[in-house]
């Protein structure tokens, strides 16, 4: 059993099977598309939606710092995955990469939580997405029925319209083929980087000192004991569950944390770039670096805007503009934010499907759904599929629990990478690598430790979660997954070849 649970594909097979006729994607992305596709998902979310959610409820202004924490855990893995992706550049991201290291289970494990991971973060981003176009009809005078509105706003039956359309509109460009994909995003990039400078510099004008005291907020104590709210590490260890304080630092980096997920996206697209070995790396650690150093900037001006507690929670930099009587730029914002987040929905949207697709063509998944549309060359079943199925999902969930479930998921997944590289550096040094994490095993090692402590952050209640899509994943792949595997039926082929005839029935 164990033997069978831990097979690794080999790398050399795993860039084989991406040259099926039928299973094939199109390499269509250059360096530079990869570059947006960075830009464009983690600029986004993070500062359009989740700083004023961070600041009011959990940091106080000290969430730039908060930004800089989950920066720093992020460029830890970021550096693991651009070995990864330049070495097996294969669609999967992390799960073709633990294929290659760690064995089929693992595999199996990693990209179940993948799925997750990027089908909540599309809706969590729909959902914020929809929350600054009913900022924007606000301020024309349009207001949608509150059943249409969304959960958080409707009473008894609601259903958010707005963001279930995005996602669909989305699907289908998505179908239509990757090229069509980068273009649109490089338009929609351009924008919202403006927009999200336009905060910058004008709101540096309107900061008020005062609103940055106390720029750590005193730690303020909550119920303790059974609290399924409270950060898991508190809980474990026995420390009374706050709000805000040095603790609130740690507690609101595993939330902003979300907003940095956008370098793994890029990874799942490596097997669609023209020249991966290059591209892939500077993609992913460009674009992270551009990412931090504006959201940290951003964090600081709308906290010295508006008092920490008086931020929105839906669309905090828009609202915060407002707040200080300049309503045009809230408009602008508003605008700027609605097509910024478009992006980001469509390439989480993007690398979910990437990642199904790999699995359905290892045999995990069912096989019919590893079939490239014969046109357009894009994996146009898993996209339909998980296209339909988050429209519905970010119609009826509220953002927050999405999101928390979102972070431990990626969390998961970078600790799993980096542990991937450590054994991947033993197993196979023979591999040619054009980009090599530095300091191995120290720096993946640091990885996992940093990773591990973001998500012990987490509520307790967030873990319970995730333990339960793991179990039903568990039970997927032990009903399916195993004896579908396409590594499965090989070995058992093979082994048909070599056993000798039984006695009696020689030839």
């Amino acid at each position: 059993m164990s033997s069978t649970l831990f097979r690794t594909k080999r790398v050399e097979q795993s860039i084989q099977d991406t040259e099926e006729p039928e299973h094939a994607l199109k390499k269509s992305l250059s360096a530079l598309d990869l570059t947006v596709f960075g830009v464009g998902v983690v600029i986004g979310t993070g500062i359009f939606v989740l700083t004023g959610t961070a600041a009011k409820n959990t940091a106080g202004p000290a969430v730039a710092l908060s930004f800089v924490v989950a920066g720093v855990v992020c460029a830890l893995a970021a550096l693991c995955y651009a070995e990864f992706a330049s070495t097996v550049p294969v669609a999967g991201s992390a799960y073709t990469f633990s294929y290659a290291s760690l064995g089929e289970f693992p595999a199996w494990i990693i990209g179940w939580d993948l799925v997750l991971e990027l089908a909540l973060g599309t809706a969590v981003v729909a959902v914020g997405w929809s929350g600054y176009i009913h900022s924007l009809l606000d301020n024309a005078g349009w207001h949608l029925p509150e059943s249409l509105s969304g959960r958080d706003g409707a009473h008894g039956f609601g259903f958010d319209i707005l963001a279930a359309l995005l996602v669909l509109v989305l699907t289908a460009i998505l179908v239509l083929g990757m090229k069509l994909s980068a273009r649109v995003t490089s338009v929609v990039v351009a924008i919202k980087v403006a927009v999200v400078l336009v905060v910058i510099v004008a709101g540096a004008f309107f900061i008020k000192g005062d609103n940055y005291k106390p720029f750590i907020p005193k730690s303020q104590a909550v119920e303790a004991g059974g609290n399924l709210k409270a950060p898991l590490i508190q809980l474990m260890f026995g420390w009374a569950p706050s709000n805000f304080g040095v603790m609130g630092i740690f507690t609101a980096a595993s939330v902003v944390f979300f907003a940095f997920i956008g370098f793994d996206v890029v990874a799942t697209a490596a097997e669609e770039t023209r020249n991966p070995k290059r591209d892939v790396p500077r993609g992913i650690l460009g674009s992270l670096v551009i990412c931090t150093t504006l959201y940290v900037a951003v964090a600081i001006v709308v906290t010295g805007m508006q008092k920490y507690s008086s931020l929105s929670v839906d669309a905090p930099l828009a609202d915060a503009f407002k707040a200080t009587g300049h309503p045009w730029f809230a408009g602008l914002i508003s605008f700027g934010a609605a097509i910024g987040l478009t992006t980001v929905c469509m390439i989480l949207l993007l690398g979910q499907a990437r990642v199904f697709f790999a699995m359905s063509r290892d045999g995990l998944l069912p096989r019919f759904f590893s079939h490239v549309h014969p046109r357009f060359r894009t994996p146009y079943r898993p996209t339909i599929l998980l296209g339909v199925i988050i429209a519905i999902v970010s119609g009826f969930t509220s953002l927050s629990q999405l999101a928390e479930l979102v972070n431990i998921g990626t969390l998961f997944a970078f600790i799993v990478v980096a542990i991937g590289v450590i054994i991947l550096r033993r197993s196979r040094p023979d591999l040619p690598r054009s980009f090599r994490t530095p300091l191995v095993p120290a720096l993946p090692i640091l990885s996992v430790l940093a990773s591990l402590w973001l998500m012990l952050n987490l509520p307790a209640e967030t873990w319970l979660r995730f333990a339960v899509w793991m179990a039903i994943g568990f039970l997927v792949y032990f009903f399916y997954g195993r004896t579908h595997s396409r590594l499965a039926l090989q070995e058992a082929a093979d082994a048909g070849k070599s056993t000798p005839p039984a006695p009696g029935n020689a030839p």
